[in-house]
Formats: structure tokens, sequence, C-alpha cells
């Protein structure tokens, strides 16, 4: 169990660094984090450092897409690890 938490806390601060890095690039005019990686990140529990980053950053706040699914993709998750998962 000490792992599934570790695993959580990582893909998480993760989630949340990447959203920051993304937004560098986009500030910078650079080459991206495509949206497909980012959503990859949530659905792999990392949903929560996303939507933290994306507030934080004031990164991808304007996509219906990102304001919508990853909040949806959180309660899901949330509901999983209460329902199934004892963390």
């Amino acid at each position: 169990m000490i792992y599934f938490k570790l695993y959580l806390l990582l893909i998480n601060l993760y989630g949340f660094f990447i959203m920051y890095y993304d937004k560098k690039r986009a500030v910078k005019k650079k080459w991206r984090i495509s949206e497909g990686t980012l959503f990859a990140i949530a659905l792999a529990f990392g949903s929560l450092g996303i939507l933290c980053g994306m507030y934080t950053f004031r990164h991808k706040t304007k996509h219906k897409k990102f304001t919508i699914l990853i909040p949806i993709i959180l309660i899901v998750q949330l509901y999983i690890l209460i329902r199934f998962v004892k963390v």
C-alpha cells in the first residue's frame, strides 16, 4: 500500500509540474506537450495534479475539454479510491 500512495504522490506532482512546463513552453511559443499526454497523466491518477496545475498556472482553463473532463476524471478516481482501495 505504501508504494501505491507513493505512486499517487509522484504522478500528481508530475502532473502539476508538467502543466507548469507546458505553460512556460506556450508563453515562449515553443514545442508543446500534447493534450493526449496531459489526459493520459490525468487518467493515470494524476488528475488532481493536472487540475491544480491548471488553475495555479492559468493553463488550459479556457478549454472546455479540460475544465469539464479533468474534474470528472478526478471525481471518478476519488470514487474508485474510496470505494475499492483502502488508501
